[in-house]
């Protein structure tokens, strides 16, 4: 036990330096003008003035994860060039960032066919009443969803009228 005591200031400074939180993350970073998806590799880039300035792994989508989403309940996550229009600060999820899914194209397949395409795709935190960690899985109904400390940095980071690319 002595032996492991003289290691307690450094697993103290490990614990403090190395438990960044979201705003702590987000103040090394610029501001973000451009969000890619990439659905099959599971992954959204972070961008600013043309760079990549972050990669945000493991990402969990709709319970169906392939393909573009076309009509309300289909569990898919969009695909496409969309914006980040407005945030919900009150969600049921730690934090959401709102993607202006559907756009035209969306609405009028959907019409055609005499469907609904469907609505509130947002990128989010886990669910506030899960304990701890991540929901395993695909779980969300079209939404993307990340860690919360993800979400906590990219809404500090990303404004209003940010353009988000989801690709295939």
């Amino acid at each position: 036990m002595r032996g492991l005591l003289r290691f307690a200031p450094l697993f103290l400074a490990l614990a403090i330096g190395g438990a960044a939180t979201g705003a702590q993350e987000s103040s090394a970073l610029p501001q973000i003008d451009l969000i890619r998806v990439r659905k099959a590799a599971r992954i959204m880039e972070l961008h600013s003035g043309g760079q990549v300035v972050r990669v945000l792994q493991d990402l969990q989508f709709g319970r169906v994860p392939t393909g573009h989403k076309r009509f309300e309940g289909d569990g898919r996550t969009p695909e496409g060039r969309y914006t980040i229009d407005w945030r919900n600060p009150k969600s049921a999820f730690h934090l959401s960032l709102h993607i202006s899914y559907p756009g035209e194209a969306d609405r009028s397949y959907a019409r055609a066919r005499g469907r609904s395409p469907g609505g509130m795709i947002m990128i989010h935190g886990q669910p506030n009443a899960w304990p701890a960690g991540r929901v395993p899985g695909d779980w969300t109904d079209g939404c993307i969803a990340i860690t919360n400390a993800e979400i906590e940095t990219l809404w500090s980071l990303v404004p209003d009228g940010t353009p988000i690319e989801i690709e295939p």
